[in-house]
């Protein structure tokens, strides 16, 4: 079954919030950052016109919201619904941007709550801590024999 993304639209937002919740929230909780509705909502709506529903089985299970330059992309946000989770879904999607950036030319950045396990699946794909702040790690991709 293809993974398929769709623009992210306003009809969106309940599904996105719900999902926020359910895959962010305990990250959030253990790095003392706000988890209410608002601070979702806000994080949601950052850069909202390069956010991506994506849908498997014709079931909307995730969000991927990439900021494409000439030469670089920006992942700013991905996430998949926790019963989605392990069925390599996330890891596909990773590698097919990593393939992309290769073909292209192009580095890939991104930031990662240090309290959130995905920056092990972060490391295989051949992404390096290239500095932090005090809640994330920020990361580049760099090694393109991991794929």
């Amino acid at each position: 079954m293809p993974i398929v993304y769709r623009p992210a639209m306003e009809s969106d937002l309940i599904f996105l919030l719900d999902l926020r919740a359910k895959t962010m929230t305990p990250h959030l909780i253990a790095a003392a950052l706000p988890t209410t509705t608002d601070s979702h909502l806000q994080r949601i709506k950052y850069k909202f016109e390069h956010a991506a529903i994506i849908e498997y089985d014709n079931i909307p299970i995730g969000l991927l919201k990439i900021e494409k330059g000439r030469a670089h992309i920006e992942l700013i946000q991905i996430q998949i619904d926790p019963r989605y989770q392990g069925k390599g879904l996330g890891k596909k999607i990773l590698k097919d941007l990593i393939n992309e950036a290769i073909y292209e030319g192009k580095s890939i950045s991104l930031h990662v709550l240090k309290t959130n396990k995905a920056q092990k699946l972060y490391f295989s794909l051949g992404f390096e801590i290239i500095g932090e702040d005090e809640h994330s790690y920020h990361m580049k991709y760099s090694n393109k024999d991991k794929i």
